[in-house]
């Protein structure tokens, strides 16, 4: 999908055709964003603008030279935004090549921080003028949703740290699962917030980015740092979640082994007189008493009773 985005009699207009292109002139060009885009439309931007979009392969690596670069006049970015998913979210790499003032964007997923950037741009189309102002919206909108998910998750782990101290019924597994996830998601979002740290660090270093957008990218990065201590919170909440849940499952497995033991040493002294009186030796002068099966079972019975009594004295149950 193809979407060109250019100045018209004072407004910010949009085409989505190939073909007119070359009807546009390129002092009127603000953005071209090609979404999952046909070969054919890939191939004939690059040619067109005489750009090159990073590979799949070169995008998604980590090194700072393949995260951001500068080629004469052309900033050549690579950056992770949120993409949403049913069971969750992961991130997706986009390719930004920035020009002339001619914003270029490749990316496959159809991503949420483009389409509220594209609501941002249209409600007040005739500030933006160039691909610089363009580029800061998305990057503003993509902090915003950072700390969207950032305050999300925050929400969903006070709820189960509510459902692990308050909830008796609790499913163990489930609950550690959950732990598991919202660590997984803590992290990625880490790994996300941080790239963009370092992207615009790196735009404010640069030479080719106009110095009058300088105090934005400040304010930028004073958010991100706020967005890294709440991402550190969490971690640390989670990680307390962790042994608490830890706790209470040991608090559990010592009230069962402690069942299983105070029930063992009650049914020993039983035990011991019935093996006594179970023994087959002929010469047992208690084998011919008439009341001796019933004075037997009586201290059985009483041998257990005394033992649960001195154990409930000394508060051991």
């Amino acid at each position: 999908m193809l979407r060109i985005y250019y100045k018209k009699d004072q407004r910010l207009a949009k085409e989505n055709e190939l073909e007119m292109l070359r009807g546009i002139p390129l002092q009127d060009l603000v953005w071209v964003d090609l979404q999952n885009p046909t070969v054919e439309e890939k191939i004939t931007i690059e040619t067109y603008f005489d750009i090159k979009y990073s590979s799949e392969e070169k995008s998604s690596e980590i090194e700072s030279s393949s995260r951001f670069n500068e080629v004469e006049d052309e900033l050549i970015i690579n950056t992770n935004f949120i993409s949403f998913k049913p069971n969750g979210f992961e991130y997706s790499t986009a390719s930004i090549v920035l020009e002339k003032g001619i914003l270029f964007t490749y990316r496959d997923d159809d991503l949420k921080t483009f389409m509220e950037s594209v609501k941002k741009i249209r409600s007040n189309a005739s500030i933006f003028t160039n691909g610089y102002q363009v580029l800061l919206t998305i990057l503003e909108t993509a902090i915003d949703q950072d700390a969207d998910v950032i305050e999300s998750l925050a929400k969903e782990i006070a709820e189960l740290n509510q459902k692990l101290t308050l909830s008796r019924n609790r499913s163990d597994e489930e609950i550690l699962l959950k732990i598991s996830s919202f660590q997984n998601s803590n992290m990625l979002l880490r790994e996300n917030i941080i790239d963009k740290q370092r992207l615009i660090s790196a735009l404010m270093k640069s030479s080719l980015f106009p110095e009058e957008y300088m105090s934005v990218l400040r304010i930028m990065i004073k958010d991100i740092s706020s967005l890294i201590e709440h991402n550190k919170f969490a971690f640390e909440r989670l990680e307390y979640l962790q042994d608490t849940f830890m706790g209470l499952v040991n608090i559990e497995q010592n009230r069962i082994i402690k069942i299983f033991t105070v029930a063992t040493v009650a049914f020993m002294p039983p035990t011991l007189i019935a093996s006594i009186y179970g023994m087959n030796f002929k010469f047992m002068p208690e084998l011919q008493w008439e009341y001796g099966y019933i004075i037997a079972v009586l201290l059985m019975i009483l041998s257990s009773a005394f033992t649960l009594i001195y154990f409930k004295k000394k508060s051991w149950l």
